[in-house]
């Protein structure tokens, strides 16, 4: 076939065309029609498919995230019914308001039994502190070096809970007393009741 007879063909006479020719141009038709649905119709549908595929993505993760709770359900609610046993194990270590006064004069009996001499035992005025009131009480106390232990061991022995704070010693005279400067700070719980 001569390259010259291509400016001949009439394409009313497609028919006659010869094979080569036919196959060239069913070809170019082939892709015109391919590239058209392409950018109609499939480059919408890739953007859409990665879109969705992203969206499985992060929906797989919700469920293996949601399924692992699901799972430890059971060890979630003894864990939590544990930690709440806990909380009011502590909270029965608070005293409450009416339980204070009390306190005050198990921390003075405890002194007075270890031999102590109280120079000072001030209840301090009460803090708010979330959910409890924190009760600071400054005391200075004189004593022997192990009646002073003593003391501090017994506070810590107490049924209710007793810190110690800001603790400074220095001897007094030359018969071998301490003077003990200490803050303890007693808790109570704070209900809806009390302010």
């Amino acid at each position: 076939m001569d390259l010259s007879s291509i400016n001949d063909l009439d394409f009313n006479e497609s028919g006659d065309w010869p094979t080569p020719i036919k196959l060239v141009v069913l070809l170019m038709v082939v892709l015109v029609v391919f590239g058209i649905g392409y950018f109609l119709v499939v480059k919408d549908k890739q953007t859409w498919l990665s879109r969705m595929e992203a969206e499985e993505r992060q929906l797989r993760l919700d469920f293996e995230t949601k399924s692992s709770l699901a799972v430890n359900l059971d060890a979630y609610k003894e864990q939590m019914n544990e930690m709440e046993i806990a909380f009011d194990s502590m909270l029965q270590q608070l005293p409450g308001r009416s339980e204070v006064a009390e306190l005050l004069t198990d921390i003075s009996r405890t002194g007075i039994r270890n031999g102590l001499e109280f120079e000072l035992f001030m209840p301090e005025s009460e803090r708010v502190i979330d959910f409890y009131v924190e009760l600071p009480i400054s005391m200075r106390v004189t004593g022997s070096y192990h009646q002073l232990a003593r003391f501090i061991s017994d506070l810590a022995g107490l049924p209710r809970i007793v810190s110690m704070h800001d603790l400074r010693m220095e001897p007094v005279g030359s018969d071998g007393k301490i003077s003990m400067d200490i803050t303890t700070k007693t808790y109570r719980y704070q209900d809806e009741s009390s302010g």
